[in-house]
Protein backbone atom coordinates (compact mmCIF):
# COMPACT_ATOMS: atom_id res chain seq x y z
CA UNK A 1 0.00 0.00 0.00
CA UNK A 2 2.80 2.40 0.93
CA UNK A 3 4.74 1.57 -2.28
CA UNK A 4 1.60 2.14 -4.32
CA UNK A 5 1.13 5.53 -2.70
CA UNK A 6 4.77 6.45 -3.29
CA UNK A 7 4.63 5.30 -6.93
CA UNK A 8 1.69 7.61 -7.57
CA UNK A 9 3.16 10.54 -5.69
CA UNK A 10 4.76 13.02 -8.10
CA UNK A 11 6.49 15.32 -5.62
CA UNK A 12 5.11 18.39 -7.37
CA UNK A 13 6.09 16.97 -10.75
CA UNK A 14 9.78 16.73 -9.88
CA UNK A 15 10.15 13.08 -8.89
CA UNK A 16 8.33 9.82 -9.37
CA UNK A 17 8.87 6.28 -8.23
CA UNK A 18 9.77 3.64 -10.84
CA UNK A 19 10.78 -0.01 -10.24
CA UNK A 20 14.07 -0.94 -11.96
CA UNK A 21 16.37 -3.86 -12.65
CA UNK A 22 19.77 -4.03 -10.99
CA UNK A 23 22.69 -6.43 -11.17
CA UNK A 24 23.01 -9.21 -8.64
CA UNK A 25 26.37 -10.33 -7.27
CA UNK A 26 26.46 -12.99 -9.97
CA UNK A 27 25.68 -10.33 -12.57
CA UNK A 28 28.52 -8.09 -11.37
CA UNK A 29 30.92 -11.04 -11.44
CA UNK A 30 29.87 -11.89 -14.99
CA UNK A 31 30.28 -8.25 -16.09
CA UNK A 32 33.75 -8.12 -14.51
CA UNK A 33 34.70 -11.32 -16.30
CA UNK A 34 33.58 -9.90 -19.65
CA UNK A 35 35.56 -6.69 -19.07
CA UNK A 36 38.67 -8.72 -18.23
CA UNK A 37 38.27 -10.69 -21.46
CA UNK A 38 37.91 -7.46 -23.44
CA UNK A 39 41.08 -6.04 -21.87
CA UNK A 40 43.02 -9.23 -22.57
CA UNK A 41 41.80 -9.26 -26.17
CA UNK A 42 42.78 -5.61 -26.55
CA UNK A 43 46.22 -6.27 -25.09
CA UNK A 44 46.86 -9.19 -27.44
CA UNK A 45 45.63 -7.47 -30.60
CA UNK A 46 46.53 -3.78 -30.28
CA UNK A 47 50.29 -4.19 -30.65
CA UNK A 48 50.19 -6.36 -33.82
CA UNK A 49 47.62 -3.94 -35.25
CA UNK A 50 49.81 -0.89 -34.71
CA UNK A 51 53.04 -2.68 -35.69
CA UNK A 52 51.77 -3.43 -39.18
CA UNK A 53 53.93 -4.93 -41.93
CA UNK A 54 52.34 -5.03 -45.37
CA UNK A 55 55.02 -4.42 -47.97
CA UNK A 56 54.19 -3.96 -51.63
CA UNK A 57 56.27 -4.70 -54.69
CA UNK A 58 58.61 -1.69 -54.75
CA UNK A 59 62.27 -0.87 -55.25
CA UNK A 60 62.22 2.34 -53.20
CA UNK A 61 62.23 2.38 -49.39
CA UNK A 62 61.28 5.44 -47.34
CA UNK A 63 62.48 5.56 -43.74
CA UNK A 64 61.47 8.12 -41.14
CA UNK A 65 64.58 9.98 -40.05
CA UNK A 66 63.68 10.29 -36.37
CA UNK A 67 63.94 6.52 -35.75
CA UNK A 68 66.80 5.14 -33.60
CA UNK A 69 69.95 3.74 -35.17
CA UNK A 70 68.89 0.14 -34.53
CA UNK A 71 65.85 0.73 -36.74
CA UNK A 72 68.05 2.14 -39.49
CA UNK A 73 70.19 -1.01 -39.23
CA UNK A 74 67.03 -3.09 -39.65
CA UNK A 75 66.05 -1.02 -42.68
CA UNK A 76 69.46 -1.56 -44.28
CA UNK A 77 69.20 -5.31 -43.76
CA UNK A 78 65.78 -5.29 -45.42
CA UNK A 79 67.08 -2.99 -48.17
CA UNK A 80 69.94 -5.34 -49.05
CA UNK A 81 67.88 -8.51 -48.70
CA UNK A 82 65.20 -7.32 -51.13
CA UNK A 83 67.60 -5.46 -53.45
CA UNK A 84 65.99 -2.05 -53.21
CA UNK A 85 67.29 0.58 -55.58
CA UNK A 86 66.92 3.65 -53.38
CA UNK A 87 66.42 4.64 -49.72
CA UNK A 88 64.76 7.99 -49.03
CA UNK A 89 65.17 9.46 -45.55
CA UNK A 90 62.69 11.98 -44.16
CA UNK A 91 62.49 14.42 -41.29
CA UNK A 92 62.42 18.07 -40.33
CA UNK A 93 64.91 20.22 -38.47
CA UNK A 94 66.65 18.71 -35.44
CA UNK A 95 65.28 20.48 -32.40
CA UNK A 96 68.19 20.12 -29.99
CA UNK A 97 71.90 20.07 -30.77
CA UNK A 98 71.62 21.41 -34.31
CA UNK A 99 74.21 24.09 -33.57
CA UNK A 100 76.72 21.40 -32.61
CA UNK A 101 75.84 18.89 -35.30
CA UNK A 102 76.97 18.69 -38.92
CA UNK A 103 73.45 17.53 -39.78
CA UNK A 104 70.62 20.03 -39.34
CA UNK A 105 67.67 17.77 -40.17
CA UNK A 106 66.65 14.25 -39.18
CA UNK A 107 66.56 13.39 -42.88
CA UNK A 108 70.23 14.32 -43.31
CA UNK A 109 71.22 12.57 -40.08
CA UNK A 110 69.45 9.34 -41.06
CA UNK A 111 70.99 9.45 -44.55
CA UNK A 112 74.48 9.87 -43.11
CA UNK A 113 73.83 7.05 -40.63
CA UNK A 114 72.66 4.74 -43.42
CA UNK A 115 75.81 5.41 -45.41
CA UNK A 116 77.98 4.91 -42.31
CA UNK A 117 76.29 1.53 -41.85
CA UNK A 118 77.01 0.30 -45.34
CA UNK A 119 74.89 1.91 -48.06
CA UNK A 120 76.51 3.72 -50.96
CA UNK A 121 76.00 7.42 -51.51
CA UNK A 122 74.03 6.83 -54.71
CA UNK A 123 71.63 4.54 -52.83
CA UNK A 124 70.49 7.16 -50.30
CA UNK A 125 68.56 10.41 -50.81
CA UNK A 126 67.76 12.85 -48.03
CA UNK A 127 64.39 14.58 -48.41
CA UNK A 128 63.95 16.98 -45.50
CA UNK A 129 60.63 18.72 -45.06
CA UNK A 130 59.56 22.12 -43.84
CA UNK A 131 59.83 22.28 -40.06
CA UNK A 132 56.42 22.15 -38.38
CA UNK A 133 55.31 21.75 -34.77
CA UNK A 134 52.33 19.47 -35.53
CA UNK A 135 51.56 16.83 -38.18
CA UNK A 136 55.25 16.20 -38.82
CA UNK A 137 54.58 12.87 -40.52
CA UNK A 138 52.21 14.58 -42.95
CA UNK A 139 54.85 17.18 -43.74
CA UNK A 140 57.35 14.40 -44.47
CA UNK A 141 54.86 12.58 -46.70
CA UNK A 142 54.16 15.73 -48.70
CA UNK A 143 57.87 16.38 -49.17
CA UNK A 144 58.48 12.79 -50.34
CA UNK A 145 55.56 12.91 -52.76
CA UNK A 146 56.78 16.17 -54.28
CA UNK A 147 60.32 14.80 -54.64
CA UNK A 148 59.08 11.62 -56.31
CA UNK A 149 56.84 13.52 -58.73
CA UNK A 150 59.64 15.94 -59.59
CA UNK A 151 62.18 13.19 -60.19
CA UNK A 152 62.55 11.31 -63.46
CA UNK A 153 62.46 7.91 -61.74
CA UNK A 154 58.76 7.25 -62.49
CA UNK A 155 58.21 5.63 -59.09
CA UNK A 156 54.78 4.05 -58.70
CA UNK A 157 55.23 2.29 -55.33
CA UNK A 158 57.26 2.63 -52.15
CA UNK A 159 57.60 0.79 -48.86
CA UNK A 160 57.60 2.89 -45.70
CA UNK A 161 59.94 1.58 -43.00
CA UNK A 162 59.14 2.80 -39.50
CA UNK A 163 59.63 1.95 -35.84
CA UNK A 164 57.36 -0.56 -34.09
CA UNK A 165 53.87 0.72 -33.18
CA UNK A 166 54.37 4.06 -34.91
CA UNK A 167 54.14 2.26 -38.27
CA UNK A 168 50.35 2.04 -38.56
CA UNK A 169 49.86 5.79 -38.12
CA UNK A 170 52.68 6.73 -40.49
CA UNK A 171 51.39 4.27 -43.08
CA UNK A 172 47.91 5.80 -42.89
CA UNK A 173 49.29 9.31 -43.42
CA UNK A 174 51.57 8.34 -46.32
CA UNK A 175 48.85 6.30 -48.04
CA UNK A 176 46.40 9.18 -47.75
CA UNK A 177 48.75 11.85 -49.09
CA UNK A 178 50.55 9.86 -51.81
CA UNK A 179 47.48 8.36 -53.46
CA UNK A 180 46.55 7.92 -56.23
CA UNK A 181 49.90 8.41 -57.93
CA UNK A 182 52.00 6.25 -55.60
CA UNK A 183 51.15 2.99 -53.83
CA UNK A 184 52.46 2.69 -50.27
CA UNK A 185 53.37 -0.44 -48.33
CA UNK A 186 54.53 -0.67 -44.72
CA UNK A 187 57.33 -2.47 -42.88
CA UNK A 188 57.69 -2.25 -39.10
CA UNK A 189 60.90 -2.74 -37.16
CA UNK A 190 60.35 -4.70 -33.94
CA UNK A 191 62.50 -3.80 -30.91
CA UNK A 192 63.46 -6.36 -28.29
CA UNK A 193 60.51 -5.56 -26.00
CA UNK A 194 57.97 -5.91 -28.79
CA UNK A 195 56.68 -9.41 -28.02
CA UNK A 196 56.08 -8.61 -24.33
CA UNK A 197 55.40 -4.89 -24.55
CA UNK A 198 53.20 -4.87 -21.43
CA UNK A 199 56.20 -5.87 -19.28
CA UNK A 200 58.15 -2.67 -19.92
CA UNK A 201 57.32 0.97 -19.28
CA UNK A 202 58.59 1.87 -22.76
CA UNK A 203 56.28 -0.67 -24.37
CA UNK A 204 53.22 0.38 -22.38
CA UNK A 205 53.76 4.08 -23.03
CA UNK A 206 54.41 3.51 -26.72
CA UNK A 207 51.29 1.41 -27.25
CA UNK A 208 48.97 3.72 -25.30
CA UNK A 209 50.26 6.92 -26.90
CA UNK A 210 50.28 5.48 -30.42
CA UNK A 211 46.78 4.06 -30.03
CA UNK A 212 45.50 7.51 -29.07
CA UNK A 213 47.50 9.17 -31.85
CA UNK A 214 46.20 6.69 -34.42
CA UNK A 215 42.59 7.39 -33.44
CA UNK A 216 43.25 11.12 -33.80
CA UNK A 217 44.84 10.60 -37.21
CA UNK A 218 42.04 8.32 -38.36
CA UNK A 219 39.08 10.36 -37.10
CA UNK A 220 40.19 14.01 -36.87
CA UNK A 221 43.30 14.66 -38.96
CA UNK A 222 41.65 14.23 -42.41
CA UNK A 223 39.25 17.07 -41.62
CA UNK A 224 42.12 19.41 -40.78
CA UNK A 225 43.69 19.10 -44.22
Amino acid sequence: MLLSQLSNHKFWGLLEYKPQWTLTLKGWLFLTFVLILVLISFGLSIHPFLRVSRPVNADVMVIEGWVPDITIKGAIAEFQKKNYRLMITTGNEIGRGKYLSDYKTFADLAAATAMALGLNQDQVVSVPNKTVSVNRTAASAKAVKQWLLDSDLHIKAINLYSHDVHTRRSWLVFKTLLKPEIKVGAIAFSPSYSKSWWKTSTGVKSVIMEAIAYLYTKLIWPFEN
